[in-house]
This record gives C-alpha cells, structure tokens and sequence, in this order.
C-alpha cells in the first residue's frame, strides 16, 4: 500500500488516544461512584435516588464501549499505517504497548460482563486491569510519542 501521506492517519490516532484516555477518567469517575454507592450507601455527591445510580451505571457501560471502540479503532490504525508506511510491523516498543492495552481492555470488559454475587473474582479482576490500565496508557502515550515523532515531516 503506498499512499502519498499518512498524517490524516496519525490525526485520527490522535484525536482516538485522547478520547480513548478521557473515556478512561470518566470510567474511573464512574466507578468510583458504583463503589461508593456499593460500599456506604451513599453517592459522591450525597443523593442516592435508583434511577440516578442506574443511570451512571449506563454512563459507565456507554463509556466503557466507547473506550473498546476507540481503543480497536487504534490498533487498527497502527496497523495499518505502520504496514502502509513501513511495510512491516514491530518497529519499536510501541506494538508490545499497544497489544497489551488492547488485552487489557478487552480482559476488563469481559470481567465486567461476569460481576455478579456468584462470581465473587470478577470485580477485583476488573477493578485491578483498571488500575494497571492506568500505566498501559502511560506506556502506550510514550511510546507513541516517539512513533509520532517518526512521521512527521
């Protein structure tokens, strides 16, 4: 594949990392709630109506799809364009980052799909991939801002 350039690739990827990491506060924010909630009683904010710790339930699934979207979109366009511009993929840290982000959410969403009070393992399991989910993105945003580097003009 041999296209003229591939900035409007990497502007993509850009703008998906940055909403990939904003999903994953607003996940965290989210959660955070879910466990208050859980755990005391009470919401973050002091009101604890059903409908709206269902709804930030929602919010957190919505969320989380959407960083399974954006983070699929990612490896697809790491792939792609490294192949596109290279002709060959594995050319430095940043596809060992990004595969084991990608697994990472991937486990994470599964996890979260099981908890439930017969699966006592799985909100520990998904609450411990977010906490290592963190420094995924930091590896993967370093590393990728040396990929970054490669293409620009």
């Amino acid at each position: 594949m041999h296209l003229p350039s591939f900035l409007w690739l990497w502007k993509i990827a850009a703008w998906s990392m940055g909403f990939s990491i904003l999903a994953y506060v607003l996940l965290a924010l989210t959660g955070v709630w879910l466990f208050q909630v859980r755990t005391t009683g009470r919401s973050p904010i002091g009101v604890v109506l059903p409908q709206v710790n269902n709804g930030v339930r929602s919010l957190h699934y919505k969320f989380g799809i959407a960083m399974i979207s954006l983070v699929l979109l990612l490896l697809a366009i790491g792939i792609v364009g490294t192949l596109g511009h290279f002709g060959s993929l594995g050319h430095s840290s940043h596809l060992i980052a990004g595969l084991i982000v990608v697994a990472l959410v991937l486990v994470s969403a599964f996890s979260a799909t099981q908890i439930s009070l017969g699966k006592p393992w799985a909100r520990p399991l998904h609450i411990s991939l977010n906490i290592v989910l963190f420094a995924g993105f930091a590896w993967v945003s370093l590393t990728g801002w040396t990929v970054v580097q490669k293409y620009l003009p």
